[in-house]
């Protein structure tokens, strides 16, 4: 499932520092593309796209466990999501295949 954050939650996450929020997001978009950290940028909206594996999870979600491992500073889209059960860390995404 793709997750769609936006510059403050990339600032909260850790990849981008606080002073680059006046910077152009295309030029922030371009260097987190080469970082492999996001894999689309909305120019219009300037929401991005967090990158996913080949299982198509996020990058922060670990396999085994499947808890994020940026839980603490995790984007507003996950923070908002419906929990699932009374495991705190738990994505409610599920694999579907």
């Amino acid at each position: 499932m793709p997750v769609e954050v936006k510059i403050g939650d990339l600032i909260r996450m850790g990849v981008v520092d606080e002073f680059e929020r006046d910077e152009p997001a295309k030029n922030i978009a371009k260097r987190l593309m080469k970082a492999r950290i996001i894999e689309h940028f909305n120019f219009k909206h300037e929401i991005y796209t967090l990158a996913r594996r080949g299982t198509r999870d996020c990058i922060y979600l670990d396999e085994k466990t499947r808890l994020c491992t940026i839980y603490e500073t995790r984007p507003n889209t996950c923070r908002n999501h419906p929990t699932i059960g009374p495991k705190p860390g738990f994505c409610a995404y599920i694999r579907w295949f």
